[in-house]
C-alpha cells in the first residue's frame, strides 16, 4: 500500500470533486478518531493492487506490519484504476459522496427497483430535484426517505428536466446499492 502521486491524486480528486464541490475539503480534513492515540488522525488516500482506499493514518501506521502480497484491504475502497489507466468511483464510495453531495436526486418509491437494477434515471421518476444542476455534473440519488441508492452523471440541466416528457433520461446510470448483490465477486 502506498500513498498516491500527484498524478493520481489529481485525477481521483477531480473525480470526487465532480460530485462533491467544494465539500472535497470536507472529506480531505476530516478527522479520524480511530487508534490509541488522544490526538484525531486525519484521512488519507492509499493505493493497493489498482484500487484507492479511503483510510485513517492510524490504520495505515498499523498496517506497515503486513506485507503488501498479505494485504487485501484497508480503510473503505472509493475506486480503481483500470487496465487503461482511467478511474471509476465504486459503490463503496457511495457514503463519503452521500454525506458531501452538491447535487442530490432523490426518486420516487416505484421507480427505486428500476434504479437499483442498473437503470438510468428517467423524468417520470423523478421525486425532486436540487437546483443549478448543468449536464455532466456528478449526481447522488437517494429515495424519498433521504436513503442513498447510488450516484451517476446528470444528462439534464435542472431547467431541462421541468420540460423533459416523462420517458426522457435525466441522470445517467454509473452505481447503486443493488451491485453489492449483482458484482459481489468483483467488488472486493
Amino acid at each position: 500500500m502506498r500513498p498516491l502521486d500527484e498524478k493520481e491524486t489529481t485525477v481521483v480528486f477531480e473525480k470526487i470533486f465532480k460530485f462533491v464541490g467544494n465539500n472535497l475539503k470536507n472529506i480531505v480534513e476530516n478527522p479520524s478518531n480511530e487508534g490509541p492515540e488522544s490526538e484525531p488522525s486525519r484521512y488519507c488516500f492509499r493505493l493497493q493492487k489498482n484500487r484507492v482506499y479511503y483510510v485513517s493514518e492510524s490504520l495505515v501506521k498499523r498496517a506497515t506490519n503486513i506485507s503488501r502480497k498479505n494485504l487485501m484491504s484497508l480503510g473503505t475502497c472509493i475506486g480503481k484504476y483500470t487496465h487503461a489507466g482511467s478511474f471509476h468511483l465504486t459503490i463503496m464510495s457511495l457514503n463519503l459522496l452521500a454525506a458531501n453531495a452538491k447535487h442530490k436526486v432523490w426518486l420516487k418509491p416505484t421507480s427505486e427497483m428500476s434504479f437499483l437494477y442498473g437503470n438510468h434515471v428517467l423524468k417520470g421518476g423523478l421525486g425532486r430535484i436540487t437546483d443549478s444542476i448543468v449536464p455532466g455534473d456528478g449526481v447522488v440519488v437517494f429515495s424519498m426517505s433521504d436513503v442513498p441508492l447510488g450516484f451517476g452523471i446528470a444528462a439534464k440541466s435542472t431547467q431541462d428536466c421541468r420540460k423533459l416528457d416523462p420517458n426522457g433520461i435525466v441522470v445517467l446510470h454509473q452505481g447503486d446499492i443493488g451491485e453489492y448483490l449483482r458484482d459481489e465477486d468483483e467488488l472486493f
